[in-house]
């Protein structure tokens, strides 16, 4: 017989990213308490028990454009979740990243009085919309960051904060030959990996770039060889299609982003955590974004930060290159990575990195929560 308690976990989560980390609290969770948990998640999540009331990949949206377009489908979901975690008396609530969806849950759910409220993944309220700080402070017990710099951020507006520390400050590079092998690769080339996002919008938007991109550079770098990772089956398909009428020999795979960048000395990567997992993977990153012009326009007049690229703003400076929307053409894609090819620095920037993603674990981060008063 187990002595442990039983409680009601409340989880939305929107993307893998967000699943991978979602399963890490839930398992040190368990550690503690026997789980019952309802919500939202992906397929890790989902070992745990969780039975999702609606596919995770439906809160799976970018920008301002977007999200509008899926407003009233959004709304519908959060609506029926919040009576779900109300009926259903839960104990804890937490949000994987997605904040935009998950504050108002947290909102909704604060004002029940008993819930504790936990949001796993900082808003960037340090980078843009810092207005946003009042709600966290007011509506979010506990704010689980994984950087130094945003725990930092919070401890000085006031906001509970734990610094679980990043889950990639733990990965090794994997062994290079292997790799090679398993995607019968040849050990006489030289790789750069390209990765244009684990959403079909930024597929959408980035690929065409970089596919002229690869054009460009295969001309007069032949003993290069560009692989393309795809987050799963769909995404694969998206990105295979824009290769049917082209004479290209590149690979492109499933769930092979970690065994491309392990071998990959430098690579094109669209803005978001896989920048951070290229750097520590030592394949140094072009850091890319583009989006639609009112989506750019929006979001640029909220932004409070000179850098985008989550590897700058751990080192506080401009390591790697970053293009962003009209930047970001073929011509300077192109240029950046001549120039990190060329680059004599480029190794200590990426030894620097890790340092800075260290926290005090999930184990801990679980310990935090259950002595929530």
């Amino acid at each position: 017989m187990s002595d442990k308690q039983n409680i009601k976990i409340g989880i939305v989560i929107g993307e893998h990213s967000g699943d991978i980390l979602g399963s890490k609290i839930i398992k040190s969770l368990s550690a503690q308490y026997n789980i019952n948990l309802i919500g939202i998640g992906g397929p890790l999540t989902e070992k745990f028990g969780l039975k999702s009331i609606f596919n995770f990949k439906d809160l799976n949206v970018m920008g301002i454009v977007e999200p509008i377009l899926n407003l009233r489908k959004l709304l519908n979901h959060r609506k029926k979740l919040i009576n779900l975690f109300k009926t259903e008396k839960i104990d804890i609530f937490i949000g994987v990243d997605s904040p935009d969806f998950n504050i108002p849950i947290h909102k909704a759910l604060k004002k029940e009085g008993s819930i504790k409220t936990i949001q796993l993944v900082s808003p960037s309220v340090w980078g843009w919309r810092q207005s946003r700080i009042k709600s966290i402070k007011k509506y979010i017990d506990l704010t689980l960051c994984l950087f130094k710099f945003e725990h930092d951020f919070y401890l000085k507006h006031g906001v509970g904060s734990f610094l679980v520390g990043h889950p990639l400050s733990y990965l090794n590079l994997p062994n290079k030959d292997d790799i090679l092998h398993k995607h019968s690769l040849d050990k006489n080339k030289e790789y750069i990996s390209i990765l244009p996002g684990s959403r079909d919008s930024e597929i959408s938007n980035m690929m065409p770039l970089y596919l002229e991109v690869i054009n460009k550079f295969k001309n007069t770098n032949p003993d290069f060889h560009f692989l393309i990772p795809a987050a799963d089956e769909l995404l694969y398909k998206k990105i295979s299609s824009y290769f049917l009428n082209e004479e290209i020999d590149i690979t492109i795979a499933e769930g092979s982003a970690r065994d491309f960048l392990a071998i990959s000395n430098y690579s094109i990567v669209t803005s978001g955590t896989a920048t951070l997992e290229a750097a520590i993977l030592r394949s140094a990153p072009v850091i890319c974004y583009k989006t639609s012009p009112f989506n750019y326009f929006v979001i640029s007049k909220m932004l409070k930060t000179k850098l985008i690229g989550i590897p700058n703003l751990l080192l506080s400076r401009m390591a790697f290159p970053e293009l962003i929307q009209s930047e970001c053409s073929p011509q300077n894609v192109l240029d950046s990575l001549n120039a990190l090819i060329a680059s004599e620095d480029i190794n200590n920037d990426l030894d620097e990195i890790k340092e800075h993603l260290e926290g005090q674990g999930f184990e801990a981060a679980a310990q935090a929560i259950c002595e929530l008063k």
